[in-house]
């Protein structure tokens, strides 16, 4: 007795017989199909995880952003509200003291001016009271025909007409100042309003 009833038969029963075999076309198509299913899903993989980072890096980036604007905001806030005193002072005592020493010299600027083409015209300024002896030492230097300074209760400190002829000019320091000091104001006042309100 042999043992070939204990050993499988791997004769004609395992063979491949050729109704079962499958055409190299379809088994090609199959293999294309396969793969473009495999690049398409790894291509989708792709693109959703380039969304899922571009979305992570736009909410970095707005958020780096919004707290870039509140630091500079809050750091602008800061330098004016240190800068409103000094504003302060510049227009309350130094502008007010730089224009009052150099009115003299402003009025001889401004007849200078008017004076051009008019100098055999009578030219008279008209000041406040106490300031004609401030001006009067700085004509002699600079006219050769004789200039009239008048004193006038009703002007102001830092307040003078000027006039050649028909011509006349206002010139009014305090006038000046006010103005500086509004703006200055408005201008920190809208500074404090978008600090505050954005």
């Amino acid at each position: 007795m042999t043992i070939a009833h204990l050993l499988e038969d791997f004769g004609m029963a395992g063979a491949i017989h050729p109704a079962t075999m499958i055409p190299d076309e379809l088994l090609e198509e199959q293999r294309l199909t396969s793969f473009e299913n495999g690049y398409s899903a790894g291509w989708d993989d792709s693109a959703k995880a380039q969304e899922r980072d571009t979305v992570q890096v736009s909410t970095a980036l707005a958020s780096s952003l919004e707290d870039m604007s509140f630091t500079y905001h809050e750091a602008q806030s800061q330098l004016f509200e240190s800068l409103d005193p000094m504003f302060k002072v510049l227009t309350s005592a130094i502008l007010p003291d730089a224009m009052a020493a150099s009115f003299g010299h402003h009025i001889v600027d401004q007849l200078t001016d008017m004076a051009k083409g008019q100098t055999d015209q009578p030219m008279i300024i008209t000041v406040s009271s106490g300031e004609a002896a401030g001006v009067r030492p700085l004509l002699t230097q600079n006219f050769s025909v004789d200039v009239k300074v008048r004193e006038d209760t009703s002007l102001a400190s830092g307040q003078a007409y000027l006039r050649i002829g028909s011509a006349e000019r206002e010139i009014n320091s305090e006038a000046l100042l006010g103005s500086i000091r509004e703006s200055v104001d408005a201008f920190t006042f809208q500074i404090k309003e978008d600090a505050q309100y954005g």
